[in-house]
């Protein structure tokens, strides 16, 4: 099926010239104030002060781009640690590589489906809000140690390639799928900065919330074996697609051991399946997400119909297959736990809106309240303590 959008490739009419003029000038405004100001998290040389961000350069890492990588850091008042997986788009075949983010492409509502690159903007969606918001007193997470695994390479984290593709202007580029690569150089600091934690909550959202049950077996096998509280989370990980073991064994390189589980198009419940099967009951397993999230059910589109855009009825089917999804997490894990909310999507981008949002665990959202009265943070500090339950599950009736 040939793509809506394929024609509009730098055919910005009818106001999309000046949205997406604006879109990249809000950026460039937004990452010269962060760049070199105190709102920036400085490198982190000598002895860290509490509660306090870090970036740390990862000279083995590398961005899709081929740019600098580095990860965020913070030490905290206890032995608790939060390794926690970004999230930032995916890129699943030559078309999506081909059309990464920008501020102008996101305003102007054309295809954009990763981030290639961490910037002084990219900052906005790593740290200080949500559970990563060290100043908030309601942030029962305040005094945790925390990695922040930062993204910008489209393989969820796993990739292990350079990927040639054709871009926008008819010229052959490369985008660098080392995922795996910066996630291996990231938990060897992470090892070095926090070496023996006594709890361990291993989350992720968007993108980061698929790296979650696919990167756990190696974080508690090369990482942390002797810590024996964990619990997981996956804050939005359903995109529903055929090929993905393809993609992961043909245009990710990933490994064996994480091409191989991939058996349907679900891979984030292909790829728990495989860590219940090693792991059981051992962890608290988690997963979060809104009914109708306007921004899963728009790459939901681009994968069966080519439209990279969202409406009521593509939300309508993105919710029945979280409800199916969350069927099958119970009856693989019968002590898991839920958060399903329905807070509204605000955004106004073109073709995205409607809805409902886009992860909640390092968002405003996290602090919001259900029906029940309940709030995230709530919920999963509750969790990380034993008290696994399920909140929000009314809304899925």
């Amino acid at each position: 099926m040939p793509r809506k959008n394929a024609g509009n490739r730098f055919n910005l009419k009818n106001g999309l010239a000046f949205a997406y003029r604006m879109g990249d000038m809000l950026e460039n405004t937004v990452s010269c104030a962060i760049a070199n100001s105190p709102m920036e998290a400085p490198v982190l040389r000598g002895e860290p002060e509490a509660s306090t961000w870090y970036r740390v350069p990862v000279a083995e890492g590398i961005a899709g781009d081929g740019s600098d990588y580095y990860i965020y850091v913070s030490h905290g008042t206890c032995r608790h640690l939060c390794v926690f997986f970004s999230g930032g788009g995916v890129a699943w075949n030559e078309y999506t590589a081909a059309r990464p983010v920008t501020g102008g492409k996101l305003t102007a509502g054309m295809p954009n489906y990763y981030w290639n690159n961490l910037r002084p903007f990219t900052q906005l969606m790593n740290i200080r809000t949500g559970i990563t918001d060290l100043s908030n007193p309601l942030n029962p997470f305040r005094n945790w140690n925390f990695v922040i695994v930062t993204y910008a390479t489209g393989d969820f984290h796993v990739g292990n390639s350079d990927f040639f593709f054709t871009s926008e202007e008819g010229r052959q580029k490369v985008v660098h799928f080392r995922g795996h690569r910066n996630f291996e150089a990231a938990m060897k600091r992470a090892v070095k900065l926090f070496p023996n934690p006594d709890k361990l909550l291993i989350a992720g959202d968007s993108a980061g919330a698929f790296a979650v049950p696919a990167l756990t077996d190696e974080i508690l096998q090369n990482s942390y074996p002797a810590c024996r509280d964990v619990t997981l989370l996956s804050d939005s990980g359903l995109l529903l697609y055929h090929h993905w073991k393809r993609t992961a064994r043909d245009i990710w390189k990933a490994s064996p051991s994480i091409w191989k589980p991939i058996r349907s198009d679900n891979l984030t419940m292909d790829w728990y399946r495989n860590l219940y099967a090693r792991y059981g009951e051992r962890l608290r397993y988690l997963y979060a997400s809104s009914t109708r999230d306007y921004l899963l059910s728009a790459y939901y589109n681009d994968v069966v119909s080519k439209s990279y855009r969202t409406d009521e009825d593509v939300q309508e089917a993105y919710f029945g297959q979280l409800r199916e999804m969350l069927k099958d997490f119970k009856a693989m894990a019968p002590h898991a736990g839920f958060f399903i909310n329905d807070f509204r999507n605000l955004a106004v981008y073109p073709g995205l809106r409607g809805g409902t949002v886009h992860t909640a665990v390092r968002q405003l959202s996290f602090y919001l309240r259900t029906k029940s009265g309940e709030t995230m943070a709530q919920w999963l500090a509750n969790a990380v303590e034993g008290d696994v339950r399920s909140e929000g599950l009314e809304y899925l009736k």
